[in-house]
């Protein structure tokens, strides 16, 4: 005769031989999209708040400085008393004139450079890495960088314009003019700045970002009314320095410091900022996400 046997019932939790009960692993939701979660208020706030950190790194290394201070002092000293006699010859006027709305301009030219190498160096050292790691819009660090820079341009082009002051040259406009003058070679800092960010963003070593800002500037400010008056140029040459953005540029702030038609230099002025923007912006911002 048969019995009927039931199967053991598994040990419940706490028994021998009884295992841990494992709960399911859950995989967090996606996050939305960045640039559907950042309006335009956050993205002034971000591109603010990297401007502070940046700025103070300027405040922290004021050799930073160097570029937009004390460089054009040294050149406006070389240019107006060992080359001033040279370059200004026999001709009318005072070459002092002439010369520092020109360094005014050159100073925007060379320390708008520095925009791409600290972006460069930011890649490099890991901070951008820990940028993308923060819930703020990626047009935010480049935005921040440019307004940082702006800054420093503005205090390079005050302590330029005083320094000139100093040393004779005089404002024969007025206040406004003068204003809008440093305004004009801001603007044009600000378009170099932009495409000197997208530089930085497409070459990776720092000391090549400094070598193509370089090399790329040359005949825009040798090739200009900066230095020297564009008739006294070769007929290719003067063409190429009459159209050129920094003779517009210059122009337009030597006749609104000393006076003289603004209105062509202005428009032109414009006209070349903007279409530099237009096509620096949207580049290296697309370039910056893809790096």
């Amino acid at each position: 005769m048969s019995t009927a046997t039931s199967a053991p019932s598994p040990p419940s939790p706490g028994e021998p031989g009884s295992s841990p009960r494992l709960r399911p692993v859950t995989t967090p939701p996606p996050l939305p999209a960045l640039s559907a979660r950042v309006g335009v208020r956050a993205t002034a706030r971000h591109s603010f708040a990297i401007a502070r950190r940046n700025l103070l790194q300027v405040r922290n290394d004021p050799g930073q400085l160097l570029d937009s201070t004390l460089m054009p002092m040294i050149f406006t000293l070389i240019f107006l008393y060992v080359f001033g006699g040279a370059i200004w010859g026999g001709r009318d006027g005072d070459y002092k004139q002439f010369l520092l709305p020109g360094i005014m301009v050159q100073t925007i030219m060379f320390a708008s450079r520095a925009t791409g190498f600290t972006l460069s160096m930011d890649f490099g050292s890991g901070v951008m890495d820990r940028f993308r790691a923060l819930p703020i819009a990626r047009s935010a660090v480049l935005s921040g960088r440019i307004i940082a820079d702006v800054c420093r341009l503005l205090l390079g082009q005050v302590v330029m314009l005083t320094f000139a002051l100093v040393i004779g040259f005089s404002v024969r406009t007025g206040v406004l003019e003068a204003v809008a003058a440093v305004g004009v070679v801001l603007l044009y800092g600000t378009a170099l700045a932009w495409v000197s960010a997208f530089i930085g963003l497409v070459v990776k070593s720092p000391n090549t970002v400094q070598a193509v800002g370089f090399l790329w500037m040359i005949p825009l400010q040798f090739g200009s009314s900066m230095l020297v008056p564009t008739e006294t140029m070769s007929p290719w040459l003067r063409a190429f320095a009459e159209a050129n953005p920094t003779t517009l540029v210059t122009d337009a702030c030597r006749n609104l410091l000393i006076g003289g038609p603004v209105a062509g230099p202005l428009a032109g002025t414009l006209a070349w900022c903007l279409g530099l923007m237009l096509v620096a912006v949207p580049l290296s911002i697309r370039q910056y996400r893809k790096r």
